[in-house]
């Protein structure tokens, strides 16, 4: 499940739900979500996940990928949750995705070592991926190919 479709309402808001909506998604027996990035919910997945998977791409890979996937969202108006559309032309604001990967992308790879390094998160099964050919492999044996 993508987080953002958790916390995201119209017009970019915050859902008043938002942690709630988390922990019912943790609470179920299975379930996998896709970022780290909400700091009001971070405990909360980390203490009810039993797997990580850190896709840790340098940021000379991470940046052309969220370019593309972003302009390609903004050209085709894809709608992404509660009627949100990215837009090319807000790059300069700071909660722009191509502004936040660039401008986060050290200070996240920092805060995950960090706490995969504290003893609370021991339970955790890490599969740390440092490159896009290391995520394909993975994904090809979880997939049994």
């Amino acid at each position: 499940m993508e987080i953002d479709a958790l916390f995201h309402g119209p017009g970019w808001t915050a859902r008043p739900t938002f942690v709630d909506d988390v922990a019912a998604v943790v609470a179920q027996d299975a379930w996998v979500l896709d970022s780290i990035g909400y700091e009001s919910v971070r405990d909360l997945v980390w203490d009810r996940a039993d797997t990580l998977v850190w896709l840790d791409l340098p940021r000379w890979q991470v940046m052309p990928r969220v370019v593309r996937r972003t302009a390609r969202r903004a050209l085709l108006r894809t709608e992404l949750w509660n009627g949100n559309r990215e837009r090319l032309g807000g790059w300069r604001d700071r909660e722009h995705p191509i502004r936040l990967a660039w401008s986060e992308h050290k200070a996240r790879r920092a805060l995950v070592a960090e706490r995969l390094a504290d003893p609370r998160w021991a339970h955790l099964t890490v599969h740390h991926l440092r490159s896009a050919r290391q995520a394909r492999a993975w994904r090809a044996e979880q997939l049994g190919r």
